[in-house]
């Protein structure tokens, strides 16, 4: 008779569950816990590798259990060594995350979902189908993933994470939430929450839910405008989450968190780039501390959009510095393999 029985994906249990699985196979309960730092800590993909675990017991696991691990399909160098990676899962969908390396830091940019529902004009990912959201141990995977790579290409390991590829966070929040936890746990990567960074393009109430769980990590808003009349035009969903709204939102999530928040701002070409756009984001950074990072644009063949030019961008940034906003321009890394801010989309399919 042949054994239909579906395996379990084994890093969808949490450490009591796997537990009482261990104890339904007369295995001990102690062994759970070692094959869940084999999981985790040490980001083993494979039940053979598990070396302090008996032959039986693996063979137990491979008959009860599998691994989703995902794998990296393909690799791009850009010539600032940036590595833009596309990434198969389990369900042959394909992601994309990138390795920056910068000076004094290696950070890696991961994605959410499988595409993005929100449709932001400027994005490449907005101009692709949202398929399904990432489970928690997929976003983990990714960070593992461009871990190794870091090391094995520059000899550093990732200092930062930031969550600003595919997707939009926020309407992935449990699964979110639940990999940050599993990269800053000391049963898993003990990484700082304060070197991850978490990107929202603008959901008002669950910045508020941010505020209510008291989340350690960085908050960034994709801004782009601080104007609701523009930032409607180049973010719909800004139509239901005003800049009213937001600006609620987020003090409600400092006055929670105390954590500052950061405003990424793209400066289009006649479109949020004069000195009138830039007291509006003035007024709009007095809501509660912050810093404004200034991001080049990088073009995407979907939009007409181009990058200000260089004069327009230094007095931008000149005025909000004036102001007594702390501001950065931000340089784009990766721009020739498509792995800019705003680049990322899947060109090609995976073969089944």
């Amino acid at each position: 008779m042949i054994d239909t029985k579906e395996k379990i994906d084994i890093r969808s249990l949490d450490l009591q569950a796997l537990q009482e699985h261990f104890v339904q196979m007369d295995e001990k309960g102690f062994r759970a816990k070692q094959v869940y730092e084999w999981l985790w800590k040490k980001s083993c993909f494979s039940f053979d590798e598990m070396s302090n675990i008996s032959k039986e017991l693996r063979a137990k696991l491979n008959e009860n259990f599998i691994i989703n691990n995902v794998k990296i399909h393909n690799s791009q160098f850009s010539a600032d060594k940036t590595i833009k990676n596309s990434f198969i899962l389990h369900d042959t969908h394909l992601i994309e995350g990138v390795l920056i390396p910068t000076l004094g830091r290696m950070t890696a940019c991961v994605s959410s979902q499988v595409g993005c529902s929100l449709t932001c004009k400027f994005c490449a990912t907005g101009y692709m189908e949202r398929k399904r959201n990432l489970n928690p141990d997929e976003i983990y995977d990714q960070v593992v993933l461009i871990d190794k790579q870091a090391r094995e290409n520059y000899g550093i390991p990732l200092s930062n994470i930031v969550y600003m590829g595919m997707g939009e966070p926020l309407l992935n929040y449990k699964n979110v939430l639940e990999s940050v936890e599993k990269i800053t746990s000391e049963e898993g990567l003990n990484m700082a929450a304060k070197r991850i960074t978490v990107s929202t393009a603008g959901i008002a109430k669950m910045i508020k839910k941010l505020g209510d769980d008291q989340v350690k990590f960085n908050l960034a808003l994709s801004l782009h405008a601080a104007n609701d009349a523009k930032r409607n035009t180049i973010m719909p969903i800004n139509e239901q989450n005003s800049l009213k709204a937001l600006a609620e939102a987020l003090k409600y999530y400092y006055a929670k968190t105390k954590n500052p928040v950061t405003y990424e701002y793209i400066i289009f070409d006649g479109f949020n780039d004069n000195i009138e756009d830039a007291a509006e984001l003035a007024q709009f950074c007095r809501h509660l501390p912050c810093k404004v990072n200034i991001i080049e644009y990088n073009p995407i063949s979907m939009a007409a959009f181009i990058n200000a030019g260089e004069d327009k961008v230094e007095a931008f940034a000149d005025y909000l510095k004036k102001q007594g906003v702390n501001t950065h321009l931000r340089r784009s890394r990766g721009k020739d393999i498509d792995a800019a801010c705003g680049q990322l989309a899947i060109k090609e399919e995976a073969k089944a």
